[in-house]
């Protein structure tokens, strides 16, 4: 996801239950280096405001330019960038042991073959981080393609109710979430669609968060060093066709 640049609609509902969302946001994802950059589009995926999308281009470039330095504070940057990765990876690791994994069958999903196994908490599981521990109250069911042993499909519900925060906030239990994932090239599963229904408080309010995530239009542009030239080369095409659209006027 570091590495492909996408197109991202995000709808949010103030229920799971209600079919329109309440609103849209669309947006280009690009990988800047440290982080992503959201440029927002229309809902059609275009944009509605070419100066602003222009404008927004040449903040990528900025941004990209200080990526590709090797300065303290990049080198800092990418270290916190290279530590979540290394936590993420870590925790997905440890999926293995906090879950018992029990074969429920076989499935079709548009010509490929998955395997539907249940996931339930692994009590003789010894979490090493407070992230671990809270494999312990969530269960669902995965989805794995026979063919690549990739994983396409994952849902999970919470069943005990998940303090952060410092306990000053709750996750309630009954809240889900899902993610769906597809082979974009050979060997290569990113999600296409994702889902959150989280209900809970932070200190005394209530919160709830009620999303879709919709993943589209991939493009691998690389790291920073690669992106670069590529959104450069954009802006020049932007510039040459608006020098002839103002030729072209009366």
């Amino acid at each position: 996801m570091y590495l492909y640049e996408r197109i991202e609609r995000v709808e949010t509902r103030k229920e799971a239950q209600v079919a329109q969302p309440t609103e849209v946001k669309v947006s280009r994802v690009v990988p800047a280096g440290t982080g992503l950059d959201h440029i927002p589009l229309g809902l059609d995926g275009y944009p509605t405001d070419p100066a602003a999308y222009r404008a927004e281009l040449e903040k990528l470039v900025k941004s990209l330019q200080w990526a590709v330095e090797t300065g303290h504070d990049q080198k800092e940057a990418y270290g916190k960038v290279e530590k979540k990765i290394k936590q993420r990876e870590e925790l997905i690791d440890d999926t293995r042991d906090a879950f018992i994994f029990t074969f429920v069958g076989r499935e079709m999903r548009e010509g490929r073959l998955l395997l539907k196994y249940r996931m339930d908490p692994n009590s003789a599981f010894k979490p090493s981080n407070r992230s671990a521990a809270l494999f312990s109250k969530v269960k669902g069911y995965v989805w794995i393609d026979e063919a690549t042993s990739q994983l396409a499909r994952v849902e999970g519900q919470v069943v005990h109710d998940i303090s952060f925060g410092l306990f000053l906030g709750k996750i309630y239990k009954g809240s889900s979430f899902m993610q769906e994932r597809y082979e974009m090239a050979p060997g290569l599963w990113l999600p296409t669609f994702s889902q959150y229904d989280f209900d809970g408080r932070k200190f005394f309010s209530s919160i709830s968060i009620h999303e879709k995530t919709f993943y589209s239009h991939y493009r691998r542009v690389g790291p920073p060093s690669e992106t670069l030239p590529i959104i450069r080369a954009e802006l020049a095409h932007l510039g040459s066709a608006g020098s002839n659209a103002q030729g072209s006027d009366p």
